[in-house]
């Protein structure tokens, strides 16, 4: 018998996930998992709770919730024997966009069980996870616009995710119409760079912006190498460039983003800035060191996440 936990975000997504969370566990149970069901009341106790489950031995932590969540519920079973399992309920739901998982809605109220069905015998695979400033990530670390319009719409109610993508569009446009980009020096392994950008962020997955676009299309995520991209800029209509390219894939040809693979990184800047991580604000700072776990989290992968994977 295998022992696993579900954690679940009650807050997360449009519409609760918990009166659907029986049949998960029944389809689970069938398949030989012996289940605890806890509710999440905040990012660090869902972080506490999966360290706690590691540390108990439990076979795998399934979490239903969005990107925040994931992060958060892995951020506490890196570096063990604990695989992460994750069952996506959120708003922003990007990793299960990458994991080819459909996600819960009341259009796809079946979604969590047939997502617990593929999750039940998935092989497991360890990842890579980012620390940035000592916080653990698995998808982002973003530093301006993205950063600015998390901090300005985080956290929201559940009536506020209705209109989620609009609402971080329309943050990330006013802020752009009010600010000329941040200086920052960078240095990513041996290479420095210098400039005035509008955007800078380390991913570890393809996909990116709400999952409409897909930044870095030979990302791998046990690769030991995490993608830094850097979008010049100044105004507003630079941004909206911006935007576009990276919609329709044209930013992997610009000449005002550029690419820069690397396994340690750090930024400064002359004043203070914002930082995300998953999707989740982090504190203000002058400073980011974002260095890399190579293959330090356990996940359960399904069938169309294996081409995420450079080894196998």
């Amino acid at each position: 018998m295998r022992h696993a936990l579900l954690l679940y975000n009650p807050v997360a997504g449009r519409f609760s996930v918990k009166p659907f969370l029986r049949s998960v566990t029944k389809v689970l149970a069938d398949s030989g998992w012996q289940m605890e069901v806890i509710a999440t009341q905040s990012g660090l106790h869902a972080t506490e709770a999966a360290h706690q489950a590691a540390a108990e031995k439990y076979d795998a932590v399934f979490t239903s919730g969005g990107d925040g969540t994931i992060g958060q519920v892995a951020a506490g079973l890196v570096g063990t024997d604990t695989a992460l399992g994750i069952l996506p309920s959120g708003t922003a739901n990007v990793l299960a966009l990458e994991f080819g998982l459909p996600v819960f809605s009341w259009s796809r109220w079946w979604a969590l069980k047939e997502n617990a069905r593929t999750l039940a015998n998935a092989p497991v695979h360890p990842v890579d996870v980012g620390v940035c400033n000592g916080q653990s990530f698995l998808l982002w670390a973003g530093v301006g616009l993205d950063a600015m319009a998390v901090h300005a719409i985080e956290p929201r109610l559940r009536v506020e995710t209705f209109f989620a993508f609009p609402e971080y569009a329309g943050t990330a446009i006013w802020n752009a119409s009010q600010w000329n980009g941040i200086r920052l020096h960078l240095w990513a392994d041996d290479q420095e760079v210098e400039g005035n950008f509008m955007l800078a962020v380390a991913n570890n997955i393809r996909r990116y912006m709400g999952g409409l676009t897909v930044l870095s299309p030979d990302a791998y995520m046990d690769d030991g190498e995490f993608d830094l991209w850097l979008f010049s800029g100044s105004n507003l209509i630079d941004i909206f460039r911006q935007a576009y390219d990276l919609w329709r894939g044209y930013h992997l040809t610009s000449n005002t983003a550029h690419r820069i693979p690397f396994h340690t990184l750090r930024v400064e800047a002359d004043s203070s800035f914002l930082v995300q991580t998953d999707g989740e604000p982090r504190p203000e700072t002058r400073e980011v060191l974002i260095s890399i776990r190579p293959r330090s989290l356990r996940m359960l992968m399904p069938p169309k996440a294996l081409g995420l994977l450079s080894k196998i």
